[in-house]
């Protein structure tokens, strides 16, 4: 059953410009990795300003999630949304910026702790609500309804 769009939209067939339509499972996928590229696109663009990348707010985020507590590099990268990240590298950036600290524990040198700053939660204060806006801005076309379904789907795809 076809059913009509009421707003102007580009088929992802035009986007990657094939004539040939794709199979309804392929064109989930090449949709949902060709949109996950052109948020991150759009995120990385809004972020530039602020001389930080998705992963390295990411990090922030998680750090400042952890009230207070100290975080391992396993804690972070388990939190990660993107798994590819090389967690140390973010965090040696981060650092570098005065962001977070690492602190190695004295009864085992192996253990590594690491935490935001006061300066990295200035930096979150300040990025945070243009960051939000910005995220309501990009899923301004679907509706508070779509987008609990579209949550909904892809938590449904995961499992």
């Amino acid at each position: 059953m076809y059913i009509q769009i009421l707003y102007k939209q580009m088929n992802i067939e035009d986007i990657i410009k094939t004539k040939t339509e794709l199979p309804f499972f392929r064109k989930a996928i090449v949709n949902l990795l060709y949109t996950e590229n052109w948020i991150s696109d759009q995120i990385n663009t809004e972020l530039k300003t602020y001389d930080i990348s998705i992963q390295q707010f990411n990090v922030l985020r998680i750090l400042k999630g952890q009230e207070g507590k100290p975080a391992n590099l396993s804690t972070i990268q388990d939190r990660m949304v993107s798994k590819m990240s090389n967690t140390t590298r973010l965090v040696d950036k981060l650092i570098k910026k005065n962001l977070v600290k690492r602190v190695t524990c004295k009864s085992n040198r192996r253990k590594v702790e690491i935490t935001i700053t006061d300066q990295g939660y200035n930096f979150l204060d300040e990025v945070s609500p243009a960051m939000n806006n910005f995220e309501k801005k990009i899923t301004s076309n679907l509706s508070q309804e779509e987008l609990i379904t579209l949550n909904d789907l892809l938590n449904k795809l995961r499992s």
